[in-house]
């Protein structure tokens, strides 16, 4: 927009009107209503057009759409998650015996342990892989055999560490392994 001494101007983004008083390449002053020298970029300036400042029809539609194109930034999409979902576990592996195999007839206890051990030392291979940060292993209460074999095998692994996982939702019964990325 050209703009030339003594022309009546409002700012696009602040309550502000004055009247120029000096042109320099793409700056503008303009002494303000209020007495202050203030500076604008011409792009920042429209021209008012009645004596009238700050009133809601100085623009006219052109500069009017054009001063809403310019203000106007596209919108990013963001998926908002909710905090419950935030901290939720990606992976959960559930090493109950009957989760497992179709029938436990005919293994002992050791077979069923090491079934359960390789089972979660897979899936634990499978995280790391993928990169996948948290992974839940539900192991149940019992008398706590696994549950140790489990913290066993989750220490020989330095980017990691487990704790007990979220009471409410798994109980006394589950073990969740946060990875440390690199």
């Amino acid at each position: 927009m050209d703009f030339k001494v003594g022309d009546r101007v409002e700012a696009l983004d602040e309550a502000l009107a004055g009247t120029v008083i000096k042109i320099i390449g793409d700056r503008v002053t303009i002494d303000t209503t209020e007495g202050f020298e203030l500076e604008f970029s011409k792009n920042e300036l429209v021209k008012s057009a009645s004596s009238n400042f700050l009133s809601a029809n100085v623009f006219s539609k052109t500069s009017l759409d054009e001063a809403v194109s310019q203000k106007e930034t596209k919108k990013r999409k963001s998926i908002k998650v909710k905090p419950k979902e935030r901290f939720q576990p990606t992976l959960e592996v559930d090493l109950h015996i009957h989760q497992l195999t179709n029938s436990s007839r005919g293994m002992s206890n050791h077979d069923m342990l090491t079934l359960q051990i390789d089972t979660a030392k897979r899936q634990l291979e499978f995280a790391l892989r993928k990169r996948i940060q948290r992974i839940v292993f539900i192991h149940g209460v019992g008398a706590g055999v696994l549950k140790i074999e489990l913290e066993y095998l989750f220490k020989r692994y330095d980017n990691l560490k487990f704790y007990d996982a979220d009471y409410q939702k798994y109980g006394q019964g589950a073990t969740e392994v946060y990875v440390f990325q690199n």
